[in-house]
């Protein structure tokens, strides 16, 4: 039985969230649908798009992300403090970046004298619109219904485009944040779809070296009775800064600068995605990354879990305890995932 989404989320336990959409039979987000011969390539623009104009206006940070043929992977930052902090005006400015809102917000965008009681409705819509705006549901929300009405504009067609609603998994600690930005990353070239993480296209990791996308964006068909913007192929949502330290125990998200070293991380992918592509699991090279051995993670069932986010893992990836914390705050007896998250961190503080 699937449970609302707000039952899962848990901010005090942890702000970061991987969410993830898939299209709904063989319809395609972006690439080549080799069985009508169209090209979808110029999709993966609107995603990246939509990305930057929602990390704009949401107090939600972005700190890694993926688009693939038939679905996206997102790795999101909930700052709740940050949306706390908005003046009045500033949370109506941000809000109607996406929704021109009802008729008596339009009139005090526009400078027009309001009574106290028209003010007081205006401070009651503005909680509601705060609240939203640190929300994983309505971040997805404007992200999915942007892309399923604009798809489905240019495909001529109506009815559902995605598969269901997305997916969400807690990232309850830094190892746990670290293994799925990895996981992230490094999809394209699981999937195939490339050979190297600086030629994944559309990936967060390419975003942060600064290399334009290969892939063209200019879209094969048009509806004229849907004519849809230009996209603007260089605009990427601005990602979570590296810089901060390792912490075995710590809540992630305390600070909005992730905590690995960034050439610590490019390593860790590069070794990552060799180990997943060669089939060599069992294989530990002699350059074993100091952020594996800072974290006392055995690097085969950190190959486990990078190669294995969706698969070995649920609602919430962690430390038992920490999971155990989860159930508590849930009103749940279990998470499933705990067996997977036991072998992850089954050497930390033995080494």
């Amino acid at each position: 039985m699937t449970r609302a989404r707000k039952e899962l989320v848990s901010l005090d336990d942890t702000p970061y969230y991987h969410c993830a959409s898939r299209c709904v039979r063989r319809a395609f987000l972006c690439g080549k649908d080799h069985y009508s011969d169209r090209d979808y390539e110029h999709r993966r623009s609107w995603v990246v798009e939509r990305l930057a104009q929602l990390t704009s206006a949401f107090a939600i940070d972005v700190a890694a992300y993926a688009v693939m043929s038939n679905h996206y992977h997102v790795i999101l930052r909930v700052d709740r403090d940050a949306a706390d902090g908005w003046s009045r005006d500033e949370v109506i400015e941000r809000w109607r970046t996406l929704y021109s809102g009802p008729l008596l917000i339009q009139r005090y965008a526009a400078g027009h004298a309001l009574s106290p009681v028209e003010l007081d409705t205006i401070d009651r819509e503005v909680s509601i619109w705060r609240e939203r705006l640190c929300d994983i549901s309505w971040f997805m929300r404007c992200l999915n219904e942007y892309l399923a009405r604009r798809a489905n504009a240019e495909d001529g067609c109506k009815g559902r485009f995605w598969e269901s609603r997305f997916s969400s998994q807690a990232l309850l600690d830094d190892t746990a944040l670290l293994a799925c930005m990895a996981y992230v990353d490094l999809n394209p070239i699981r999937a195939g779809m490339a050979g190297t993480p600086e030629t994944s296209d559309y990936t967060s990791l390419q975003a942060r070296l600064g290399i334009q996308p290969d892939t063209v964006t200019t879209p094969s068909t048009s509806t004229a009775s849907n004519p849809e913007p230009a996209v603007d192929a260089h605009k990427t949502p601005a990602l979570q800064p590296f810089g901060g330290q390792i912490s075995e125990t710590s809540t992630p998200g305390a600070s909005k600068i992730l905590p690995f070293n960034f050439a610590d991380y490019l390593e860790l992918v590069d070794w990552s995605g060799r180990a997943i592509r060669d089939d060599k699991r069992g294989h530990i090279p002699n350059n074993l990354p100091p952020i594996l051995q800072r974290l006392h993670i055995a690097p085969e069932q950190w190959i486990k879990a990078s190669s294995g986010i969706e698969k070995h893992f649920v609602y919430a990836i962690g430390p038992i305890e920490k999971l155990q914390q989860l159930c508590t705050v849930l009103n749940r007896r279990w998470l499933r995932g705990q067996r997977a998250c036991r072998q992850l961190y089954e050497t930390i503080g033995t080494a």
